[in-house]
Protein backbone atom coordinates (compact mmCIF):
# COMPACT_ATOMS: atom_id res chain seq x y z
CA UNK A 1 0.00 0.00 0.00
CA UNK A 2 2.67 2.45 1.09
CA UNK A 3 6.12 2.10 2.57
CA UNK A 4 4.41 1.65 5.95
CA UNK A 5 3.18 -1.78 4.85
CA UNK A 6 0.10 -3.91 5.27
CA UNK A 7 0.70 -4.55 8.97
CA UNK A 8 0.46 -0.84 9.78
CA UNK A 9 -2.93 -0.52 8.11
CA UNK A 10 -4.23 -3.75 9.64
CA UNK A 11 -3.18 -2.60 13.11
CA UNK A 12 -4.54 0.92 12.64
CA UNK A 13 -7.88 -0.44 11.43
CA UNK A 14 -8.47 -2.43 14.60
CA UNK A 15 -7.15 0.30 16.88
CA UNK A 16 -9.27 3.05 15.31
CA UNK A 17 -12.41 0.92 15.38
CA UNK A 18 -11.79 0.29 19.08
CA UNK A 19 -11.13 3.95 19.94
CA UNK A 20 -14.06 5.39 18.00
CA UNK A 21 -16.47 2.69 19.18
CA UNK A 22 -15.50 3.62 22.72
CA UNK A 23 -16.44 7.24 22.03
CA UNK A 24 -19.77 6.82 20.24
CA UNK A 25 -20.98 3.38 21.35
CA UNK A 26 -20.74 -0.06 19.82
CA UNK A 27 -24.25 0.24 18.39
CA UNK A 28 -22.71 2.63 15.82
CA UNK A 29 -20.16 0.02 14.74
CA UNK A 30 -21.27 0.13 11.09
CA UNK A 31 -20.67 3.89 10.92
CA UNK A 32 -17.34 3.50 12.74
CA UNK A 33 -16.11 0.84 10.31
CA UNK A 34 -17.16 2.94 7.32
CA UNK A 35 -15.32 5.98 8.70
CA UNK A 36 -12.13 4.00 9.37
CA UNK A 37 -12.21 2.39 5.93
CA UNK A 38 -12.63 5.85 4.40
CA UNK A 39 -9.60 7.15 6.30
CA UNK A 40 -7.44 4.21 5.20
CA UNK A 41 -8.57 4.65 1.59
CA UNK A 42 -7.64 8.34 1.71
CA UNK A 43 -4.22 7.40 3.08
CA UNK A 44 -3.61 4.87 0.31
CA UNK A 45 -4.59 7.44 -2.30
CA UNK A 46 -2.80 10.50 -0.91
CA UNK A 47 0.32 9.36 0.89
CA UNK A 48 2.15 7.96 -2.15
CA UNK A 49 1.53 11.30 -3.88
CA UNK A 50 1.98 13.78 -1.02
CA UNK A 51 4.20 11.70 1.32
CA UNK A 52 2.98 10.25 4.59
CA UNK A 53 2.37 12.77 7.40
CA UNK A 54 4.78 13.09 10.30
CA UNK A 55 2.29 11.30 12.57
CA UNK A 56 0.35 8.84 10.37
CA UNK A 57 -1.74 7.51 13.26
CA UNK A 58 -2.93 10.98 14.25
CA UNK A 59 -3.77 11.78 10.62
CA UNK A 60 -5.86 8.65 10.28
CA UNK A 61 -7.66 9.38 13.53
CA UNK A 62 -8.54 12.93 12.49
CA UNK A 63 -9.90 11.83 9.10
CA UNK A 64 -11.89 8.93 10.56
CA UNK A 65 -13.17 11.01 13.48
CA UNK A 66 -14.38 13.83 11.24
CA UNK A 67 -15.98 11.41 8.81
CA UNK A 68 -17.77 9.63 11.66
CA UNK A 69 -19.07 12.81 13.27
CA UNK A 70 -20.33 14.02 9.90
CA UNK A 71 -22.12 10.73 9.27
CA UNK A 72 -23.77 10.68 12.68
CA UNK A 73 -24.95 14.24 12.20
CA UNK A 74 -26.49 13.25 8.89
CA UNK A 75 -28.43 10.51 10.59
CA UNK A 76 -31.22 12.55 12.08
CA UNK A 77 -32.20 9.98 14.65
CA UNK A 78 -28.67 9.96 16.03
CA UNK A 79 -28.12 13.71 15.96
CA UNK A 80 -28.02 14.00 19.74
CA UNK A 81 -25.42 11.26 20.04
CA UNK A 82 -23.29 12.80 17.32
CA UNK A 83 -23.39 16.20 19.02
CA UNK A 84 -22.57 14.67 22.38
CA UNK A 85 -19.50 12.87 21.08
CA UNK A 86 -18.15 15.58 18.80
CA UNK A 87 -15.36 16.37 21.21
CA UNK A 88 -12.97 18.09 18.85
CA UNK A 89 -9.94 16.60 17.16
CA UNK A 90 -6.70 16.17 19.10
CA UNK A 91 -3.48 17.42 17.59
CA UNK A 92 -1.85 14.06 18.19
CA UNK A 93 -3.16 10.59 18.70
CA UNK A 94 -1.54 10.40 22.11
CA UNK A 95 -3.99 13.03 23.32
CA UNK A 96 -6.95 10.70 22.82
CA UNK A 97 -8.28 9.90 26.31
CA UNK A 98 -7.11 6.45 27.38
CA UNK A 99 -9.79 3.80 27.72
CA UNK A 100 -9.66 1.39 30.61
CA UNK A 101 -10.68 -2.15 31.31
CA UNK A 102 -12.48 -2.02 34.65
CA UNK A 103 -10.47 1.06 35.56
CA UNK A 104 -6.87 0.01 35.16
CA UNK A 105 -6.05 -1.88 31.95
CA UNK A 106 -5.07 0.61 29.27
CA UNK A 107 -5.74 -0.83 25.87
CA UNK A 108 -8.65 0.13 23.64
CA UNK A 109 -8.25 -2.88 21.37
CA UNK A 110 -8.27 -5.39 24.22
CA UNK A 111 -11.22 -3.64 25.82
CA UNK A 112 -13.13 -3.87 22.55
CA UNK A 113 -12.39 -7.60 22.39
CA UNK A 114 -14.24 -7.96 25.68
CA UNK A 115 -17.11 -5.87 24.28
CA UNK A 116 -17.34 -8.18 21.24
CA UNK A 117 -17.72 -11.11 23.61
CA UNK A 118 -20.96 -9.75 25.07
CA UNK A 119 -23.30 -12.55 26.13
CA UNK A 120 -26.00 -11.03 23.90
CA UNK A 121 -23.96 -12.10 20.87
CA UNK A 122 -24.08 -15.81 19.97
CA UNK A 123 -20.82 -17.52 20.93
CA UNK A 124 -20.04 -18.61 17.37
CA UNK A 125 -20.45 -15.00 16.19
CA UNK A 126 -18.26 -13.39 18.86
CA UNK A 127 -15.09 -14.86 17.44
CA UNK A 128 -15.92 -13.93 13.86
CA UNK A 129 -16.77 -10.35 14.83
CA UNK A 130 -13.54 -9.86 16.73
CA UNK A 131 -11.31 -11.43 14.07
CA UNK A 132 -12.91 -9.41 11.28
CA UNK A 133 -13.49 -6.05 12.98
CA UNK A 134 -10.54 -5.76 15.34
CA UNK A 135 -7.88 -8.14 14.04
CA UNK A 136 -8.25 -7.30 10.35
CA UNK A 137 -8.77 -10.88 9.12
CA UNK A 138 -10.58 -11.25 5.82
CA UNK A 139 -13.50 -13.63 5.46
CA UNK A 140 -11.43 -16.30 3.69
CA UNK A 141 -8.86 -16.36 6.50
CA UNK A 142 -11.57 -16.70 9.13
CA UNK A 143 -13.26 -19.52 7.23
CA UNK A 144 -9.92 -21.33 6.90
CA UNK A 145 -9.13 -21.05 10.60
CA UNK A 146 -12.61 -21.98 11.86
CA UNK A 147 -13.18 -24.75 9.30
CA UNK A 148 -16.44 -23.22 8.06
CA UNK A 149 -17.62 -21.83 4.74
CA UNK A 150 -17.25 -18.18 3.80
CA UNK A 151 -21.05 -17.93 3.59
CA UNK A 152 -21.23 -19.12 7.19
CA UNK A 153 -18.72 -16.45 8.23
CA UNK A 154 -20.84 -13.73 6.60
CA UNK A 155 -23.94 -14.98 8.42
CA UNK A 156 -22.18 -15.00 11.78
CA UNK A 157 -20.77 -11.55 11.17
CA UNK A 158 -24.15 -10.09 10.28
CA UNK A 159 -25.74 -11.70 13.32
CA UNK A 160 -23.10 -10.21 15.62
CA UNK A 161 -23.34 -6.73 14.14
CA UNK A 162 -27.13 -6.79 14.39
CA UNK A 163 -26.96 -7.65 18.08
CA UNK A 164 -24.36 -4.97 18.74
CA UNK A 165 -26.53 -2.35 17.05
CA UNK A 166 -29.26 -3.16 19.57
CA UNK A 167 -27.05 -2.55 22.59
CA UNK A 168 -27.26 0.71 24.49
CA UNK A 169 -24.26 2.85 25.32
CA UNK A 170 -24.15 1.46 28.84
CA UNK A 171 -23.44 -2.02 27.46
CA UNK A 172 -20.02 -0.73 26.39
CA UNK A 173 -19.03 -0.31 30.04
CA UNK A 174 -17.21 -3.28 31.52
CA UNK A 175 -17.25 -4.50 35.10
CA UNK A 176 -14.98 -7.05 36.76
CA UNK A 177 -17.80 -9.59 36.39
CA UNK A 178 -17.89 -8.91 32.63
CA UNK A 179 -14.15 -9.44 32.40
CA UNK A 180 -14.24 -12.72 34.28
CA UNK A 181 -17.18 -14.19 32.35
CA UNK A 182 -15.86 -13.14 28.94
CA UNK A 183 -12.22 -14.01 29.54
CA UNK A 184 -12.37 -17.52 27.98
CA UNK A 185 -13.76 -16.08 24.73
CA UNK A 186 -11.07 -13.38 24.63
CA UNK A 187 -8.37 -15.98 25.26
CA UNK A 188 -9.73 -18.02 22.34
CA UNK A 189 -9.56 -14.98 20.05
CA UNK A 190 -5.96 -14.22 21.00
CA UNK A 191 -5.07 -17.89 20.54
CA UNK A 192 -6.47 -17.87 17.00
CA UNK A 193 -4.79 -14.54 16.23
CA UNK A 194 -1.44 -16.03 17.22
CA UNK A 195 -2.16 -19.28 15.35
CA UNK A 196 -2.89 -17.44 12.10
CA UNK A 197 0.44 -15.66 12.45
CA UNK A 198 2.37 -18.82 13.29
CA UNK A 199 1.05 -20.83 10.34
CA UNK A 200 -0.80 -18.47 8.08
CA UNK A 201 -3.40 -19.26 5.45
CA UNK A 202 -2.47 -15.97 3.75
CA UNK A 203 -1.22 -16.35 0.20
CA UNK A 204 1.66 -13.91 0.69
CA UNK A 205 3.42 -15.70 3.48
CA UNK A 206 3.29 -18.76 5.72
CA UNK A 207 4.37 -16.79 8.80
CA UNK A 208 2.98 -13.40 9.82
CA UNK A 209 5.15 -12.38 12.71
CA UNK A 210 3.24 -9.15 13.37
CA UNK A 211 0.07 -11.10 14.25
CA UNK A 212 2.01 -13.23 16.72
CA UNK A 213 3.56 -10.16 18.30
CA UNK A 214 0.20 -8.41 18.64
CA UNK A 215 -1.45 -11.48 20.18
CA UNK A 216 1.44 -11.86 22.62
CA UNK A 217 1.32 -8.16 23.56
CA UNK A 218 -2.40 -8.29 24.29
CA UNK A 219 -2.03 -11.49 26.29
CA UNK A 220 0.63 -9.79 28.40
CA UNK A 221 -1.92 -7.06 29.15
CA UNK A 222 -4.32 -9.79 30.28
CA UNK A 223 -1.64 -11.32 32.47
CA UNK A 224 -1.06 -7.97 34.20
CA UNK A 225 -4.72 -7.42 35.13
CA UNK A 226 -5.91 -8.73 38.48
CA UNK A 227 -9.11 -10.21 37.02
CA UNK A 228 -7.56 -11.92 33.98
CA UNK A 229 -4.25 -12.98 35.58
CA UNK A 230 -5.34 -16.61 35.69
CA UNK A 231 -3.51 -19.92 35.18
CA UNK A 232 -5.16 -20.22 31.75
CA UNK A 233 -3.83 -16.81 30.71
CA UNK A 234 -0.34 -17.70 31.96
CA UNK A 235 -0.43 -21.01 30.06
CA UNK A 236 -1.56 -19.24 26.88
CA UNK A 237 1.30 -16.76 27.24
CA UNK A 238 3.73 -19.62 27.80
CA UNK A 239 2.52 -21.28 24.61
CA UNK A 240 3.01 -18.08 22.61
CA UNK A 241 6.57 -17.52 23.86
CA UNK A 242 7.59 -21.14 23.31
CA UNK A 243 6.29 -21.06 19.75
CA UNK A 244 7.86 -17.65 19.10
CA UNK A 245 11.21 -19.01 20.20
CA UNK A 246 11.31 -21.22 17.09
CA UNK A 247 9.95 -18.62 14.67
CA UNK A 248 13.21 -17.63 12.95
CA UNK A 249 14.29 -21.23 12.40
CA UNK A 250 10.98 -22.17 10.76
CA UNK A 251 11.84 -20.46 7.47
CA UNK A 252 14.67 -20.90 5.01
CA UNK A 253 16.49 -18.10 3.20
CA UNK A 254 13.75 -17.86 0.57
CA UNK A 255 10.92 -17.68 3.11
CA UNK A 256 9.84 -21.29 2.73
CA UNK A 257 8.66 -23.33 5.71
CA UNK A 258 11.05 -25.78 7.34
CA UNK A 259 9.83 -28.92 9.06
CA UNK A 260 10.67 -29.38 12.74
CA UNK A 261 13.31 -32.01 11.95
CA UNK A 262 14.93 -29.66 9.40
CA UNK A 263 15.31 -26.66 11.71
CA UNK A 264 18.66 -25.39 13.01
CA UNK A 265 18.06 -25.51 16.75
CA UNK A 266 20.93 -23.14 17.42
CA UNK A 267 18.67 -20.43 15.97
CA UNK A 268 15.99 -21.01 18.58
CA UNK A 269 15.65 -18.00 20.87
CA UNK A 270 16.75 -19.11 24.33
CA UNK A 271 15.43 -15.94 25.98
CA UNK A 272 11.96 -16.68 24.61
CA UNK A 273 12.21 -20.30 25.77
CA UNK A 274 13.19 -19.16 29.25
CA UNK A 275 10.29 -16.70 29.40
CA UNK A 276 7.87 -19.32 28.12
CA UNK A 277 9.01 -21.80 30.76
CA UNK A 278 8.64 -19.12 33.45
CA UNK A 279 5.03 -18.46 32.46
CA UNK A 280 4.39 -22.21 32.29
CA UNK A 281 5.67 -22.54 35.85
CA UNK A 282 3.36 -19.73 36.98
CA UNK A 283 0.43 -21.42 35.26
CA UNK A 284 0.92 -24.48 37.49
CA UNK A 285 -0.34 -22.66 40.59
CA UNK A 286 -3.72 -24.00 41.69
CA UNK A 287 -5.79 -26.90 40.40
CA UNK A 288 -6.64 -25.55 36.93
CA UNK A 289 -5.48 -27.49 33.87
CA UNK A 290 -6.70 -26.14 30.53
CA UNK A 291 -6.12 -26.85 26.86
CA UNK A 292 -3.51 -24.09 26.92
CA UNK A 293 -1.58 -26.01 29.60
CA UNK A 294 -1.60 -29.13 27.44
CA UNK A 295 -0.50 -27.28 24.30
CA UNK A 296 2.18 -25.35 26.19
CA UNK A 297 3.43 -28.67 27.56
CA UNK A 298 3.78 -30.00 24.01
CA UNK A 299 5.62 -26.86 22.92
CA UNK A 300 7.93 -27.13 25.95
CA UNK A 301 8.84 -30.73 25.08
CA UNK A 302 9.86 -29.62 21.59
CA UNK A 303 11.88 -26.65 22.88
CA UNK A 304 13.72 -28.70 25.49
CA UNK A 305 14.55 -31.69 23.25
CA UNK A 306 18.25 -31.82 22.25
CA UNK A 307 17.26 -33.07 18.80
CA UNK A 308 14.24 -34.27 16.85
CA UNK A 309 15.20 -37.91 17.43
CA UNK A 310 15.63 -37.33 21.18
CA UNK A 311 12.20 -35.71 21.62
CA UNK A 312 10.15 -37.33 24.38
CA UNK A 313 7.34 -38.36 22.05
CA UNK A 314 5.67 -40.45 24.75
CA UNK A 315 5.06 -37.30 26.79
CA UNK A 316 3.74 -35.48 23.75
CA UNK A 317 1.31 -38.35 23.11
CA UNK A 318 0.15 -38.06 26.72
CA UNK A 319 -0.37 -34.30 26.33
CA UNK A 320 -2.48 -34.80 23.22
CA UNK A 321 -4.54 -37.42 25.06
CA UNK A 322 -5.17 -34.86 27.83
CA UNK A 323 -6.04 -32.28 25.21
CA UNK A 324 -8.60 -34.62 23.66
CA UNK A 325 -10.30 -34.96 27.04
CA UNK A 326 -10.22 -31.24 27.82
CA UNK A 327 -11.33 -30.00 24.40
CA UNK A 328 -12.57 -32.96 22.36
CA UNK A 329 -11.72 -32.54 18.70
CA UNK A 330 -10.73 -34.97 15.93
CA UNK A 331 -7.95 -32.50 15.12
CA UNK A 332 -6.29 -33.35 18.44
CA UNK A 333 -6.66 -37.05 17.67
CA UNK A 334 -4.98 -36.43 14.32
CA UNK A 335 -2.05 -34.73 16.04
CA UNK A 336 -1.80 -37.55 18.57
CA UNK A 337 -1.49 -40.00 15.68
CA UNK A 338 1.47 -38.01 14.33
CA UNK A 339 3.22 -38.07 17.71
CA UNK A 340 2.42 -41.77 18.13
CA UNK A 341 4.00 -42.48 14.73
CA UNK A 342 7.23 -40.81 15.87
CA UNK A 343 7.18 -42.73 19.15
CA UNK A 344 6.16 -46.23 18.09
CA UNK A 345 6.05 -46.15 14.31
CA UNK A 346 3.61 -45.27 11.50
CA UNK A 347 1.44 -48.36 11.94
CA UNK A 348 0.66 -47.35 15.51
CA UNK A 349 0.00 -43.84 14.27
CA UNK A 350 -2.58 -45.16 11.82
CA UNK A 351 -4.09 -47.31 14.58
CA UNK A 352 -4.95 -44.11 16.51
CA UNK A 353 -7.12 -43.03 13.58
CA UNK A 354 -8.74 -46.42 13.09
CA UNK A 355 -12.51 -46.11 13.32
CA UNK A 356 -12.41 -42.31 13.42
CA UNK A 357 -14.97 -40.76 11.08
CA UNK A 358 -13.71 -37.21 10.51
CA UNK A 359 -16.35 -34.49 10.26
CA UNK A 360 -16.74 -32.78 6.90
CA UNK A 361 -14.64 -29.79 7.90
CA UNK A 362 -11.67 -31.99 8.75
CA UNK A 363 -12.09 -34.58 5.99
CA UNK A 364 -11.89 -31.75 3.47
CA UNK A 365 -8.85 -30.18 5.11
CA UNK A 366 -5.33 -30.50 3.78
CA UNK A 367 -4.19 -31.41 7.31
CA UNK A 368 -6.18 -34.66 7.35
CA UNK A 369 -4.98 -35.66 3.91
CA UNK A 370 -1.36 -34.76 4.65
CA UNK A 371 -1.18 -36.88 7.81
CA UNK A 372 -2.79 -39.89 6.11
CA UNK A 373 -0.49 -39.49 3.11
CA UNK A 374 2.60 -39.46 5.31
CA UNK A 375 1.56 -42.42 7.48
CA UNK A 376 0.47 -44.58 4.55
CA UNK A 377 3.67 -43.74 2.67
CA UNK A 378 5.78 -44.78 5.65
CA UNK A 379 3.78 -48.01 5.95
CA UNK A 380 4.35 -48.78 2.27
CA UNK A 381 0.74 -48.24 1.16
CA UNK A 382 1.76 -46.53 -2.04
CA UNK A 383 -1.62 -46.10 -3.76
CA UNK A 384 -3.35 -44.77 -0.64
CA UNK A 385 -0.42 -42.43 0.01
CA UNK A 386 -0.58 -41.07 -3.55
CA UNK A 387 -4.32 -40.44 -3.30
CA UNK A 388 -4.03 -38.55 -0.01
CA UNK A 389 -0.98 -36.64 -1.24
CA UNK A 390 -2.93 -35.29 -4.21
CA UNK A 391 -5.77 -34.20 -1.92
CA UNK A 392 -3.36 -32.49 0.49
CA UNK A 393 -1.59 -30.56 -2.25
CA UNK A 394 -4.88 -29.49 -3.82
CA UNK A 395 -6.14 -28.17 -0.48
CA UNK A 396 -2.98 -26.37 0.65
CA UNK A 397 -3.88 -22.80 1.69
CA UNK A 398 -0.71 -21.17 0.35
CA UNK A 399 2.25 -21.85 -1.94
CA UNK A 400 4.60 -22.01 1.04
CA UNK A 401 2.55 -24.75 2.69
CA UNK A 402 2.21 -26.59 -0.61
CA UNK A 403 5.97 -26.61 -1.17
CA UNK A 404 6.54 -27.96 2.35
CA UNK A 405 4.01 -30.73 1.77
CA UNK A 406 5.62 -31.65 -1.53
CA UNK A 407 9.02 -31.95 0.16
CA UNK A 408 7.68 -33.99 3.08
CA UNK A 409 5.35 -36.30 1.18
CA UNK A 410 7.79 -36.99 -1.65
CA UNK A 411 10.24 -38.65 0.74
Amino acid sequence: MTELGEHFFRHEYGRLVAILSRRVGVHHLDAVEDAVQYALLMAVERWPRDAAPENPSAWLFRVAHNRLVGELRRRARHAAVAEQHSLGVPDAIDEVPAAFLAGDVRDDLLRMLFVCCDDAIPAESQLVLALKTLCGFDVREIAERLFVTEANVYKRLERARSRLSELGLERSELTPNHLASRLPAVQAILYLLFTEGYLSSHADGAIRRELCEEATRLTHVLAEHHVSATPETFALLALMHLHSARMTARQDASGGLLLLEEQDRSLWNQREIHEGMSWLARSADGDVFSRYHAEAGIAAEHCLAPSFAETRWDRIVDCYALLERLAPSPLHTLNRSVAMAEWRGPADGLAVLEGLEPPTWLAGSYLWSAVLADLHRRCGHIELARRHTDAALDGAPSDAVRRTLERRLAR
